[in-house]
């Protein structure tokens, strides 16, 4: 087997500050064999000079929507299944290309979405995935318009991202169902939120007993619980009944960061979908009330970030954006990152914390003998200036994923 050693790079290793100067990294059968000072002598060796350039982790983003090829949900549900997943194709084709070598998707992509990566159907990031969200009726995953009438009272949602279940013990055996089908974690919808039609922000959504069945059936697969909250009673519940990872997280003052932080739980902000909403919602169509839930909400999220980095707060980084006209603008989450964090912290989020989160330490976010070989080569110096993830194909010009060149313009 040949060896492919990266040499004359300067190392982001994914968690010290200090970059490895005049490093040099072999990859072997996929994975990271060794990180060494200078130059290495190997036999069968392809080499590939760095130039000086860092070398650093594959970005992960944590909150993707892979089956979101428009805003409208809704409309989203009533597209065919082969189109909606050739969407998803071309979706995660171009995150991969991004440099983001890993993705969690906070609710719709599914067993055949990664089976199709891995076969290599779909040249795509490593796939960690939900399944359907989970929401109660009249929730934030209840994407049906009010004034959608089901004639015999009956019947429930399930649409493209997620699906309504009420009570503990439809929670339980829908949860059950997820994990079967090989979820990585469970996403539950326990505030209200912006897109859906029916709910106010401020609604707390299922009850104790509902979100603690979910943590613990979650718990039997040695899985765990991400949850939609935007308030801060919503996340304080979500803490106090065990969910591990908060998402969006768009009101913390210092208080709540605080028992965030001493409970060891995850917050995952995500500016970009809130600034793309703000500036082109009229473009995405989405209703008058979508655009009332979003005023000062991205200003409010800046200030949690600051408040959850003061407590010390675990802070992955991910992007929830819709659309073919705005996933492309996923890079740019780090930019918006950098308004409130210092770039070491935003680099982290994006590599090893987020690696922390995917309960994937060691293997994802690092540079280091054992980790799989996904990397990157910038022609830019995040550590003065994070803008440059927003044009990935001039300013990133080598993607690898498992050790397999993805791009290359060396």
């Amino acid at each position: 087997m040949t060896l492919i050693v990266f040499e004359n790079c300067t190392v982001f290793d994914g968690i010290n500050e200090e970059p490895i100067e005049d490093a040099s990294v072999v990859i072997e059968n996929g994975r990271i064999k060794e990180v060494a000072s200078g130059s290495v002598t190997h036999r069968d060796i392809h080499r590939i000079n760095c130039g000086g350039r860092l070398l650093m982790p594959g970005l992960i983003d944590a909150h993707v929507h892979a089956y979101t090829p428009t805003a409208d949900f809704f409309g989203n549900d009533h597209l065919p299944a082969a189109l909606i997943a050739n969407h998803a194709a071309a979706i995660l084709e171009g995150m991969l290309k991004r440099g983001f070598t890993s993705v969690r998707d906070a609710g719709g992509a599914d067993r055949g979405l990664k089976l199709a990566i891995d076969q290599g159907l779909i040249n795509g990031p490593r796939l960690f995935y939900s399944g359907k969200a989970l929401s109660q009726t009249g929730g934030h995953g209840d994407m049906r318009p009010g004034d959608t009438i089901q004639p015999c009272g009956c019947g429930s949602y399930s649409g493209s991202i997620s699906r309504v279940v009420d009570g503990a013990d439809e929670m339980r055996k829908a949860v059950r169902e997820e994990l079967r089908l090989g979820a990585h974690q469970i996403k539950l919808f326990v505030s209200g939120g912006v897109s859906s039609p029916t709910d106010p922000l401020w609604m707390n959504q299922f009850t104790e007993e509902e979100i603690r069945t979910a943590v613990y059936e979650a718990s039997t697969r040695r899985a765990y619980v991400m949850a939609h909250c935007h308030t801060e009673e919503a996340i304080r519940r979500c803490v106090d009944y065990g969910v591990r990872s908060i998402e969006h997280g768009s009101n913390i003052g210092d208080e709540t960061a605080k028992y965030i932080a001493e409970q060891d739980v995850f917050v995952v902000p995500t500016l970009s979908i809130v600034d793309v909403v703000r500036q082109h919602g009229d473009e995405m169509a989405l209703p008058t009330s979508s655009m009332e839930k979003i005023h000062g909400l991205y200003d409010s999220m800046l200030s949690a970030i600051e408040a959850c980095t003061r407590a010390g707060v675990k802070l992955g980084l991910g992007s929830d954006l819709l659309g073919h006209h705005y996933h492309p603008l996923q890079g740019g989450e780090l930019a918006k990152r950098g308004e409130v964090n210092t770039p070491i912290e935003v680099l982290r989020s994006a590599t090893s914390v987020n690696a922390e989160l995917l309960q994937m330490s060691g293997e994802l976010g690092c540079i280091a003998p054992g980790a799989y070989a996904d990397v990157l080569l910038l022609d830019f110096d995040p550590f003065k200036n994070l803008s440059g993830f927003e044009n990935a194909e001039k300013n990133i010009p080598l993607v690898m994923k498992g050790g397999e060149l993805i791009r290359n313009t060396l």
